[in-house]
């Protein structure tokens, strides 16, 4: 039986909520994360307001994210801590998990169309953008933003760079009900591993990791000459894999130095939270002996390589050649979106380079965006696995990562995301097509969208934006960020049939 924090129990008594112990788990979840990004508004308009910036929308946000917020609080209930059916079922940690996810984004908005910068739709994609931790920008004028504005858009990235579900589970105790469903739901990558017997606990200490890395690399750009606002801001983008940046041209107005401090704080942003957790507790073994982690390392060092080799042979100097090689290598790769150069005026093979990256993503369980290494890694076994069976039809083959068995159902999971995946950007792409964008812009806008990375070539190239799309081409891609984000297959689980039958124990929620 499951307790509240995800341990076990011994009590089945069906208790006050019902003959099966149930709650009313996500409207309880939806309102906590609606009410909680409105206190985050309330604490941004106060500094608004201090620096004489538009506060318009953030009162708006407040208003409809803590009103909203409360009413559904009041509504929902949590299930019966003493029976392990209050756990919410699938059905219904997605619809908290999807609501939430949309919903969020539309509080967020807010701040950009009270302060006229943005319009509702370019607004709701920028928000969208921030969140899922893309990095595609609708904004033209760098100067008309204030910087408490550009400080919300990196703070909606941290946020959604460890999870809006996971950061709320560690921090409020009455949705760790919620439990398994909600945050393996939203955990990036084929990975269910708990750091502590309680989920809760689990929860909080990623979170640790993530705040310890965010405030060592806002430390490091400080240290290494970034001015304090600068640094904080860069540092929220950079470990949530999301590449905001209040300058224009992103780190290209930057030093040298910087640039390697940011290479190496992108790569622990797209690393396994998990794993660095265990190395900082004590057990290097686990960090030297994962597959993932140095399949990672060897795709981050062979591209970098070939990508200043070619850069070299472009006519780049060799210094530059490496940095940017590194740089560009690294920010893709973990979908952090940065850019060090215009890479949209680099040779086509650099290019190229670059769109391979941008399918392979960084490690499960990090920020980063993308398809994630472990699923190349499963997907190269399982295919491997498959041709030598060709020879030996009879043969017992498991497929393994790292020494252990990956069961049949993860292996299914991984085809059917992948499958999906592809399926999504090539539809993506053909729709912006049709919507008159040229091919290399539909192309990398899909890819760039659907991987959370950002930028993309030709007409959303690095120091370009997305604000001359058409309005059903943006819209098109805010739903690519979304079912990125979410991992896709989540997100197709409502066109299923499954999905809208109505189960016998629903009381007026889906559940």
């Amino acid at each position: 039986m499951v307790d509240r924090d995800g341990a076990l129990g011994t009590t089945t008594s069906p208790g006050p909520r019902g003959p099966s112990g149930r709650g009313r788990t996500a409207p309880l979840v939806i309102g906590t994360v609606l009410a909680a990004i409105g206190l985050m508004l309330t604490v941004f308009g106060a500094f608004a307001a201090l620096l004489g910036e538009p506060t318009a929308g953030y009162v708006v946000g407040v208003v409809v994210g803590i009103g909203s917020g409360l009413a559904l609080r009041a509504w929902g209930r949590p299930g019966s801590p003493e029976n392990r059916r209050g756990e919410p079922t699938r059905r219904e940690a997605l619809v908290a998990l999807l609501a939430s996810w949309a919903l969020v984004p539309a509080l967020g908005a807010l701040p950009f169309v009270g302060a006229g910068v943005l319009g509702p739709l370019d607004a709701y994609f920028e928000a969208m953008s921030g969140f899922t931790t893309t990095g595609a920008t609708m904004i033209t004028d760098f100067s008309a933003v204030g910087p408490v504005l550009f400080m919300w858009r990196a703070f909606t990235q941290w946020v959604g760079g460890i999870g809006i579900i996971v950061l709320f589970v560690g921090l409020f105790p009455q949705l760790a009900i919620a439990g398994r469903q909600l945050f393996f739901a939203e955990a990036p990558g084929p990975t269910e591993e708990r750091l502590t017997p309680r989920l809760r606990h689990t929860a909080f200490a990623l979170l640790s990791v993530y705040g310890a890395l965010t405030v060592a690399c806002a430390i490091a750009y400080d240290l290494a000459g970034m001015r304090t606002y600068d640094a904080v801001a860069h540092a929220l983008t950079t470990m949530s894999a999301g590449g905001f940046s209040p300058h224009g041209r992103s780190f290209e107005v930057f030093a040298p130095v910087l640039m390697w401090v940011a290479v190496v704080f992108m790569f622990f942003a797209g690393s396994n939270f998990a794993l660095l957790y265990r190395g900082l507790a004590g057990r290097t073994w686990a960090i030297l002996r994962d597959v993932e982690l140095r399949s990672y390392l060897a795709v981050a060092a062979v591209v970098t390589v070939a990508v200043a080799v070619v850069l070299g042979l472009d006519g780049l100097p060799a210094a530059d050649a490496w940095r940017h090689g590194a740089f560009q290598t690294m920010s893709i790769l973990t979908s952090t979106g940065y850019a060090s150069a215009d890479f949209g005026v680099w040779s086509e093979r650099s290019q190229a380079l670059l769109l391979l990256v941008a399918f392979i993503g960084g490690s499960a369980g990090s920020a980063a965006g993308g398809v994630k290494v472990a699923r190349w890694v499963i997907l190269v076994q399982h295919t491997s696995r498959e041709v030598r069976r060709t020879m030996h039809p009879r043969a017992v083959l498991p497929v393994r990562m790292g020494g252990r068995v990956v069961p049949e159902d993860v292996q299914r999971s991984v085809a059917a995301f992948i499958t999906l995946y592809l399926s999504l950007f090539a539809l993506s792409t053909v729709a912006l097509v049709l919507l008159g964008e040229d091919f290399t812009t539909a192309f990398s806008a899909a890819i760039a969208c659907l991987g959370n990375i950002g930028p993309g070539l030709a007409a959303v190239g690095p120091m370009e934006n997305f604000a001359g799309l058409h309005p059903a081409a943006k819209g098109v891609l805010i739903f690519c960020m979304y079912a990125g984000r979410l991992e896709v297959v989540t997100v197709f689980a409502l066109v299923t049939r499954a999905w809208w039958r109505r189960p016998r124990y629903d009381r007026g929620f889906p559940g």
